[in-house]
């Protein structure tokens, strides 16, 4: 079981500590990360795993409040799946709409790529 220190555990997740501990404290993650005897936080392959899964959350625009209501969904433990479920089918739908607009940008942008790539080819 990997038992990393603040600053092992940021650069594992590419994440700064101060964000880490802002997880922390702002209810995010699913326990409080263990200590060290000296008071140092250790992270387990848990707290890194749970840690994964709020940030891709969070890249993918689910806002922190939703965060938070998934994480304290999950600490309840069994029994509240179906809520689990629409919250993450919600975000799901926000994230299709989100793959279209980006998809639909970058043909745009291709198309212009294509305009100029064509002007600017040596001639034969």
């Amino acid at each position: 079981m990997t038992s990393l220190s603040i600053a092992e555990a940021a650069e594992q997740t590419g994440l700064t500590a101060h964000t880490l501990r802002y997880y922390e404290r702002d209810g995010l993650l699913l326990q409080s990360v263990e200590r060290a005897p000296s008071g140092h936080r250790r992270y387990s392959d848990e707290d890194l795993r749970w840690i994964e899964m709020v940030t891709r959350l969070r890249s993918t625009g689910m806002p922190i409040r939703d965060v938070r209501r998934y994480a304290a969904l999950v600490r309840e433990g069994d029994g509240n799946e179906a809520d689990r479920l629409a919250l993450l089918l919600a975000h799901r739908e926000v994230v299709e709409q989100q793959l279209v607009e980006v998809t639909s940008h970058l043909r745009a942008i291709d198309y212009k790529i294509a305009l100029y790539e064509g002007r600017v080819a040596p001639a034969s």
